[in-house]
Formats: C-alpha cells, sequence, structure tokens
C-alpha cells in the first residue's frame, strides 16, 4: 500500500498525488488518444455515450453524492440543454455561443427548482424533482415552435473553427475534451470551501448550520451548478445523436442517471465513468443473455428493468460503495497481501448502514 508523506503545503492541493497516478493517468489518456484507430465504429459511438453521459453524472454526483439532494428530475435538464444547442446551432450560432447559452438557461432553471425544493428534502423533494421531469417533457412535446413536438427535430454537427465534427471518431476527441476540463472544474469544486459546505450539508445540516454554512444558499448552488453539467452533456447528446425529439428525455432517463451513480460509487468521480459503463453496456450484454435464456424468459416483457431492479438491490445491500468501492477492495486486497483482512472497511460498511437509516 503506498503511504504519502507529505514535506509541503503545494501537495495538498495537487490534483495528482503521486507520480504512480500521474503515469497510469498518461497511460489512460494515451489509450483514449488511440481509441477512433483502434475501435470499431459500434464501440466508438458506445464510448461516446459514456463520456457524455459522464457529464450527467458529474451533475448527478455533486447533488446526490456530494450534497445529499436527490433528484429524479435531471432528463428535464438534459433535455433542455439538448434542445437549447439544437435550437441555435440551426439558427447559425457557434458552437461555444451555444453552449455557453445552454449551461446559463440551466443554471436559472435549476435555481428556480431549487427555491422551492428548499422546503422540502429525501424522497419528497425526489417527488418534486420527479413532478419537474413530467412537466417539461410535456412543455418540449407541445412547444412546436421551439422543439418541433413529437416530429423532432435535427441538429446540425458540431463546427470549431471550421473543423466539422461529423464522424464518431472526430466527436470523440470534442466529447473527451469536454469529459477533461469538467473532470478537472468537478475536482477543483469539491476541494473549495463550497465543495467543503456541500459535503458538511450532505452528512448533518444541522452541524452545517451551527458551523455558520447558509444551507439554503449551498442548496441553491449545488442545484444550479449540478443543472449547468447535466445541460452540458444534454448539449452533447444533441450533437451526438444528430435527431432528437421529447422522447429521448423520459422518466426512465432520469432513473438511469441516479442509478449511475449509485451503481458507480456515491461521491466518486471514477464511480461516475464506472456508472456510465455499466449503464450503457448493460443492455447489449443483456440482449446477448437472451440467446442463452429459456424462450419465455428471454421474451418476457421488462426483462431489462428486472435485471437493473435485481442488481441496484444487490449493490444497496451488499455494496453500498458501488462499483469503485469493490474496486479499491480488490485493489487494497493485492497491494496488502496477506494481510488483508475482512474487517478494514467495516467502519464504511457501518456508516452507509447508519445513513440508510436516518
Amino acid at each position: 500500500m503506498r503511504f504519502i508523506f507529505k514535506t509541503s503545503y503545494d501537495q495538498d492541493i495537487n490534483i495528482v498525488k503521486h507520480t504512480g497516478q500521474a503515469f497510469w493517468y498518461s497511460v489512460l489518456v494515451l489509450i483514449l488518444a488511440l481509441c477512433p484507430f483502434l475501435v470499431s465504429e459500434f464501440w466508438m459511438a458506445q464510448i461516446n455515450i459514456i463520456l457524455i453521459y459522464s457529464l450527467v453524472g458529474f451533475g448527478t454526483m455533486i447533488l446526490l453524492g456530494y450534497t445529499g439532494q436527490l433528484s429524479f428530475g435531471h432528463a428535464a435538464f438534459f433535455g433542455l440543454g439538448a434542445f437549447v444547442q439544437a435550437f441555435f446551432t440551426n439558427q447559425g450560432w457557434p458552437f461555444f455561443a451555444a453552449l455557453s447559452l445552454s449551461i446559463l438557461v440551466n443554471v436559472i432553471l435549476g435555481a428556480l427548482i431549487a427555491l422551492p425544493a428548499l422546503r422540502v428534502k429525501g424522497i419528497f423533494l425526489g417527488v418534486a424533482t420527479l413532478a419537474l421531469g413530467l412537466i417539461v417533457e410535456e412543455v418540449f412535446v407541445k412547444w412546436e415552435s421551439f422543439t418541433n413536438g413529437t416530429s423532432g427535430l435535427a441538429v446540425k454537427p458540431a463546427q470549431i473553427f471550421g473543423v466539422v465534427f461529423n464522424t464518431q471518431g472526430s466527436f470523440f476527441y470534442l466529447v473527451l475534451g469536454v469529459v477533461v476540463v469538467a473532470t478537472l472544474l468537478t475536482i477543483n469544486l469539491l476541494r473549495s470551501s463550497t465543495g467543503r459546505a456541500f459535503i458538511a450539508i450532505r452528512d448533518s445540516e444541522i452541524s452545517a448550520q451551527s458551523m455558520g454554512i447558509h444551507v439554503g444558499r449551498y442548496k441553491i448552488i449545488a442545484f444550479m451548478i449540478s443543472a449547468g453539467f447535466t445541460g452540458v452533456g444534454g448539449a452533447m447528446y444533441a450533437h451526438y445523436l444528430r435527431f432528437i425529439s421529447p422522447e429521448n428525455f423520459n422518466l426512465f432517463l432520469s432513473l438511469d442517471f441516479v442509478l449511475m451513480v449509485i451503481i458507480g460509487g456515491l461521491a466518486s468521480i471514477h464511480g461516475i465513468f464506472f456508472g456510465a459503463i455499466f449503464i450503457i453496456i448493460m443492455p447489449p450484454l443483456i440482449a446477448n443473455l437472451k440467446d442463452l435464456l429459456p424462450v419465455f424468459m428471454a421474451n418476457a416483457a421488462g426483462l431489462q428493468n428486472v435485471i437493473y431492479g435485481v442488481i441496484l438491490i444487490c449493490f444497496v445491500l451488499f455494496e453500498p460503495m458501488g462499483l469503485y468501492g469493490r474496486w479499491v477492495k480488490v485493489r487494497t486486497y493485492f497491494q496488502i497481501f496477506p494481510f488483508y483482512r475482512d474487517g478494514m472497511f467495516k467502519r464504511q460498511k457501518s456508516f452507509q448502514k447508519s445513513d440508510r437509516l436516518k
């Protein structure tokens, strides 16, 4: 196991903690840079949607994982970002101008939703945001001058300084750059005073108030930041699909976002990517699994939802730290073998149990 001996205050603010991290992240960046040359068109499309979902994961994780605010309405922010980007790009706006407007509109909507949401929390907040998602979905259908209603809206490919990102390989570099920037922004946000305030509110609102943290203000900020990240994901999604309609942004999409963060690992940057990979890769795996199942099971309606539900229950009961938590345990096992003991992570498990009983 690696122990870091700090000799200066600069080490506390470094994003990369040691040379091992720098090496492996460099290897990861190199592999990603070569992906369009090594991977088929189908898997490039899967990687692109994983990166787009990761952008939404940043927003969902900030709100749920770090501030403790449950939301089932992020498909509304996602769809709004997509339609704003599509509409103004089609009007001839530059890519970054339309993207900035998508972020701004989502931040404003996030603030407006946060104000009444301050009076509720927990499952009641989830129900309130669920109502938001249903309302916005209906607005998308009825506002035909903006969204073209159920007929859908064609989207021009992203274009920056004359470079058109109209293939899976070229679009990959664009969305990868956006994800890298979003990752750095999130890391810096979470280690700032604002991020520490989010964590304090998640752990105990009463304790946070007693320490002088304005709970209401930081909840609004969390909603605004979360909506902004989700809007960026929606904007990239519009350019990825090149054709969007209100049907793309329904309630089940919001559930996927929450599921992605929980399964990946709450309050974990790495867990966002693990969760996104899980959500995107599972449908093809389930489709292949149908060939191995009896006919009556393979043709049963809702098979995918049943499998998702079983997996979610298993994670909540047996691995509350998600896929990233399981990876940490496996890594620790090999690092300190043969001195690993099952009780090493009991403290984290007991915290999760007490947290579920609140």
